[in-house]
């Protein structure tokens, strides 16, 4: 098979969450276990860093990579869904896994497929593992894709663990409180293995504890030992950088005094979104405690702890996006100075979408912004009126610009009609035209900005990772 032929195959052999929703999901890890097994169980044959969470994980995984690579070492990342190409899934010191590899192995498995009827996503991991073994990489960070404890990833056993945060998504597999959620995130938790959590939640802190001890397992809140301050955050003047100041707190009693010694100063990221600030602490927590977590692999090679220096951090950091393809995150769709300015972000769910609207009104206030033209599309299984909500609470009346949206549905099976979008919106009080896809949507708000040279105006392009896999 060539190699569209093989992702053919792929798409309409096997169930995909990102198209079928629920019907792709599993409920155990049989499945991966055995294509694992009959692999000769590649997830053994190298260290691996293993990221959960609700939202953040993506952007956590490509930084720890990106840092990895700049200290030189060989890193896999395996993260998922893919935006434009499948091989964004799988790669290797930034660069996409070879065709040839995935159709090589797509045949190689191709009776196992058969046999026991595996998910897209439990053939994907396995490729990325069996990838990552035949490349010998020193390390891999492997995104869990949803949940944890019975996701396809969850067969590793890594040198530690991150789990980013916890909100409200895909209630319908992982549960419908925070408590439960929190559960299945946890489960990846192993014994006697390192976990990092990034953001202390009041709600979560308790559940986190139990699990950890259970397991033997050290448990590390990020923020009770950085703290990420963030000293100027600047998108539109050139004159100014990006830069995030990070400082470990050194008396746990005084919180309040403000004795810090700063460890890190200055450092530029190039994934522009403020929410980054919220996945920092957790990237830098992970990283150290990394260099004194002895490899599974490396002890014959005299190489038992991964080391990195400040510079390789501060690169790391600086060209995070740039080093491992990184797209969608507070993602700038057209070049520096150009009208209208466009910004896509895949946050999806209202944890995500919260964080937004926040760095929405710090670039409409400082932008003196016209119009906020929003281009919204979402799939079918999405809990609407909590985003909604959210939008109208916090956008309609709270900022000076008028907002108009450009409703639209994603070109997959899951995609929200746009017809049902609309009217959903309108129960909120917000308004706008729909329109038969995300690019026609799209160009009517770029004309619509455009029709009036007096105006200023600002484009997002969000809702739903499939909008921006569109557009990016």
């Amino acid at each position: 098979m060539t190699y569209q032929e093989t992702l053919d195959y792929l798409f309409a052999r096997l169930p995909i969450f990102q198209r079928v929703g629920g019907a792709a999901y599993r409920s155990d890890l049989d499945n991966i276990k055995t294509l694992c097994d009959q692999l000769g169980n590649p997830e053994n044959k190298f260290d691996s860093i293993h990221v959960a969470g609700t939202n953040g994980k993506g952007s956590t995984s490509h930084m720890i990579a990106s840092v990895l690579q700049s200290a030189g070492y060989n890193v896999g990342l395996y993260t998922s869904p893919h935006l434009k190409n499948f091989t964004e899934r799988i790669r290797l010191n930034g660069q996409e896994v070879e065709q040839d590899f995935v159709i090589d192995f797509v045949e190689k498995i191709k009776n196992a497929i058969t046999s026991i009827s595996p998910s897209f996503f439990e053939v994907t991991v396995a490729m990325a593992f069996e990838y990552f073994a035949y490349k010998k990489v020193d390390i891999a960070i492997i995104e869990v894709g949803m949940g944890g404890r019975l996701d396809a990833t969850n067969v590793l056993s890594p040198l530690l663990s991150v789990i980013t945060n916890i909100g409200f998504d895909h209630q319908q597999f992982l549960g419908d409180s925070l408590d439960k959620i929190t559960a299945e995130k946890a489960g990846i938790i192993k014994p006697n293995t390192p976990v990092i959590i990034s953001q202390k939640q009041e709600e979560t802190t308790s559940i986190f504890e139990q699990i950890a001890l259970k397991n033997n397992a050290e448990l590390i809140f990020a923020t009770d030992t950085f703290e990420v301050s963030q000293t100027i955050y600047s998108y539109n003047n050139d004159s100014k950088k990006d830069n995030f100041d990070i400082s470990t707190i050194t008396n746990h009693e005084k919180l309040e005094t403000k004795e810090y010694q700063y460890i890190y100063t200055d450092l530029e990221l190039d994934l522009k979104g403020i929410y980054q600030k919220q996945n920092l602490a957790g990237v830098i927590c992970a990283l150290e405690k990394l260099k004194t977590t002895k490899s599974k692999r490396r002890a014959e090679q005299k190489k038992s702890y991964f080391t990195f220096t400040e510079e390789n951090l501060v690169e790391g950091l600086k060209y995070a996006a740039q080093k491992t393809g990184l797209k969608g995150r507070w993602y700038r769709l057209n070049k520096k100075n150009e009208k209208p300015f466009i910004i896509c972000d895949i946050a999806h769910n209202e944890d995500g979408i919260n964080q937004i609207i926040t760095q929405l009104k710090v670039e409409l206030e400082k932008g003196n912004y016209s119009t906020l033209r929003v281009v919204f599309g979402a799939v079918n299984d999405k809990d609407l009126d909590k985003i909604f909500n959210l939008l109208k609470q916090e956008l309609q009346g709270k900022i000076k610009q008028k907002v108009v949206f450009y409703f639209c549905k994603p070109n997959v099976p899951r995609g929200l009609e746009t017809s049902v979008l609309k009217n959903k919106a309108k129960g909120f009080d917000l308004e706008g035209k729909a329109y038969e896809s995300v690019e026609v949507a799209l160009e009517n708000a770029k004309k619509d900005a455009t029709s009036n040279t007096n105006q200023n105006d600002f484009i997002y392009v969000g809702g739903s990772a499939f909008v921006v896999a569109e557009v990016v």
